[in-house]
């Protein structure tokens, strides 16, 4: 019988990339979580680790062997989600991680309905964005993340992770004052898009989900944007609008439920929203806290 301890950790190591991720993340040594993965190497009768520079990397034997932990793993969920829905009051810690817009509109009143429903509920927050929040629910860090999905940018969906549709939150051209040069409200959305094309810019990282989104649209109607401003804080993209310093693509929730305080323009049709969803992994989503959390996030949107 394999020792379950030294097989998260090799778990631990697929999905963290490192030794000293892994005990990092699991407060241990990165000599001890060596030694513990040599133990179970001598365990299981083959090589699980070879080296590559200075790195490590799983041999074919230990991906077969993690296969079956993610499915031993997956049953543990369960079996802790069964006994905390036998219980009467509901308990313990749960840890969320959500990105900018839905942590500041959404997550303070799904907590509020969850403390009085829930008082001996523990929940724990993050900001995070999706491009690392969803590695790290993977990696066991969270126990549910809101994340979000651009028009013709899908987001992943590993093996291990289960997605629930939240809402759907429209997304706009924000123009930057003075908005004259923009057009009026009337002209196409793509004509309002071009107006601004020597207009500069101000988006979210290269690499992210929305940048990519972002440069598509600006492509797509005929040229490159100028961007001067790069960041994930979405209230400053907001604030730089405001000030007339860019054009931007804000999201609904910016506003959390407040009349724009810029003027806006509709954006092409299958571009008007993005998709807010949040993900557990397989085998979590009946634990009555994540079925108490999704819930009061729906009573939100």
């Amino acid at each position: 019988m394999f020792d379950l301890h030294r097989l998260r950790l090799l778990r631990e190591l697929k999905d963290r990339g490192t030794l000293a991720a892994v005990a990092a993340a699991l407060s241990y040594s990165p000599s001890s979580v060596s030694q513990q993965l040599s133990q179970l190497e001598a365990e299981v009768g083959v090589q699980l680790l070879e080296p590559v520079g200075r790195r490590v990397r799983l041999t074919p034997q230990a991906e077969i062997l993690v296969a079956h932990t993610e499915a031993v793993l997956e049953r543990l969920e369960r079996a802790e989600a069964d006994i905390a829905t036998s219980l009467t009051d509901l308990t313990g810690t749960l840890r969320i991680a959500s990105f900018q817009t839905a942590a500041l509109a959404l997550v303070p009143a799904a907590l509020t309905l969850l403390r009085e429903a829930h008082p001996g509920l523990r929940v724990h927050l993050t900001q995070l964005e999706p491009e690392k929040s969803l590695p790290a629910l993977l990696a066991r860090d969270f126990d549910l993340v809101v994340a979000e999905e651009y028009p013709g940018v899908p987001s992943p969906r590993p093996t291990g992770l289960e997605q629930e549709d939240l809402c759907a939150d429209p997304l706009h051209l924000a123009l930057p004052e003075p908005a004259s040069d923009a057009g009026s409200d009337t002209e196409s959305p793509t004509a309002a898009l071009r107006a601004l094309a020597d207009r500069p810019w101000v988006m979210e990282p290269t690499g992210t989900a929305a940048r990519q989104w972002a440069m598509t649209l600006c492509r797509n109607a005929g040229f490159e944007p100028d961007v001067r401003f790069e960041t994930t804080d979405l209230l400053l993209h907001l604030r730089l609008v405001e000030r007339g310093h860019a054009a931007a693509l804000l999201p609904g929730l910016v506003w959390d439920g407040r009349p724009a305080t810029v003027p806006l323009r509709q954006l092409p049709r299958g571009q008007r929203a993005r998709r807010l969803f949040t993900a557990v992994r397989s085998g979590r989503s009946h634990h009555p806290a994540i079925r108490a959390c999704r819930r009061a996030l729906r009573q939100t949107t």
